[in-house]
C-alpha cells in the first residue's frame, strides 16, 4: 500500500512540475479594488499562482480530513477501553444473603398435619 501512496505522489509531482513549466508566463493578479480603477495586483508565474490557489483550497479540506480521523481514533480508543473494563468485571453480580429462606416443597407440612382454617361464627351458632 506504502508503494501505491508513494506512486500517486510521484505522479502528482511530476504532473505539477510539468504544468509550472509549460505555464511560466507572468500573470496579474487583482486582488483588490482601489478608488479610480486600480487594483491591488500581483504578478506571479502561471504555475506558481495555480499551485498557491490549490493550496488554498486543499489544506482546509485536509484538516478536516485529518481533524475527523482523529476524533475517530479517540471515539474507537474510548471504546476499546470501555470494552476492556466490561470485560475484567466480574459477570453476575455478587450474591446477597436472604435472612430467610424460601420454603420449599421438603420443609411444607404434611397435609393431614395443616391446622384448619377459623370458621366464621354465624347467626345460628352460638
Amino acid at each position: 500500500m506504502q508503494f501505491v501512496r508513494t506512486a500517486a505522489w510521484i505522479v502528482v509531482t511530476a504532473i505539477l512540475v510539468a504544468f509550472m513549466a509549460m505555464n511560466w508566463g507572468k500573470a496579474p493578479v487583482n486582488l483588490w479594488p482601489l478608488e479610480g480603477g486600480n487594483y491591488i495586483h500581483f504578478q506571479w508565474p502561471v504555475g506558481v499562482i495555480a499551485l498557491v490557489f490549490f493550496l488554498l483550497g486543499f489544506v482546509p479540506v485536509w484538516l478536516v480530513g485529518r481533524a475527523a480521523r482523529w476524533r475517530q481514533n479517540r471515539r474507537i480508543s474510548a471504546l476499546e477501553h470501555s470494552m476492556k473494563i466490561t470485560a475484567a468485571a466480574p459477570s453476575t453480580p455478587p450474591a446477597s444473603p436472604d435472612p430467610e429462606p424460601a420454603p420449599t416443597i421438603e420443609t411444607l407440612p404434611e397435609p393431614d398435619k395443616l391446622p384448619e382454617p377459623d370458621k366464621p361464627n354465624g347467626p345460628n351458632e352460638s
